[in-house]
């Protein structure tokens, strides 16, 4: 089956599946396929009940239950991904702009390829780390690594390795990893400097998303760009 033909499948699939999990689904999906990566976008995703829990701010008691419908639906994707195009995905993750509504899945391939076109420079590229250094060594401390990846002309994948320090470590280790990962989360967007960004990609930057592999001490922050 052909690229488009597996996202377009996989983008009705994802819709239903968030439908049925949430009560509600987005109302457009973008599914993209590059290298090592696959990321789902969606948009228009509140549920009415989230919308009120929002409306109060109460965002974090919608990010736990989002949470814990993602551990059912995770399983299901990585299968029909499986079914479907013979596609086998080693992890998955996943973040929300509620204030948007919206929100990125986030699959790495299993024995993808980095050195296609997913994983070509592009124009101020070091700049672009140099920001994420930034934000990482404010937050907690510098980066062993960072590469990054243009999936397409509106997505851009950063990856980190090597950024937890000592105490997140024992935080992780003592059952704290949910309430850790939501607190990294927010600390990391207020210092992430978009203006930044935009200056150095010369698109304007419609969402940023961030996720964490703790157990790999690495992560990953998707930037949506405006083509």
């Amino acid at each position: 089956m052909e690229k488009r033909s597996i996202q377009s499948e996989m983008s009705s699939y994802v819709g239903k599946q968030l439908r049925d999990h949430f009560g509600k689904g987005p109302s457009s999906v973008f599914v993209s396929i590059e290298g090592a990566f696959l990321t789902i976008y969606v948009k228009d995703f509140l549920a009415p009940m989230e919308r009120v829990l929002v409306g109060q701010e109460n965002d974090k008691k919608v990010e736990e239950t989002r949470d814990l419908l993602m551990k059912e639906l995770i399983p299901d994707i990585k299968a029909s991904f499986r079914a479907i195009a013979g596609i086998h995905l080693d992890a998955l993750y996943y973040d929300w702009s509620l204030s948007n509504r919206t929100g990125v899945i986030i699959g790495l391939i299993e024995d993808g390829e980095r050195e296609d076109g997913a994983s070509a420079s592009y124009k101020n590229q070091e700049k672009v780390h140099e920001e994420v250094e930034r934000m990482s060594w404010k937050a907690e401390k510098t980066p062993l690594s960072i590469q990054s990846f243009p999936l397409n002309e509106r997505t851009l994948l950063v990856e980190r390795t090597g950024i937890l320090v000592a105490i997140e470590k024992e935080l992780i280790n003592s059952g704290y990893e949910q309430p850790l990962k939501l607190s990294k989360r927010k600390l990391e967007k207020r210092l992430l400097h978009i203006p930044t960004l935009e200056k150095v990609l010369e698109k304007k930057v419609e969402d940023a998303f961030l996720d964490w592999d703790f157990d790999k001490d690495r992560s990953y922050l998707v930037l949506i760009l405006k083509p």
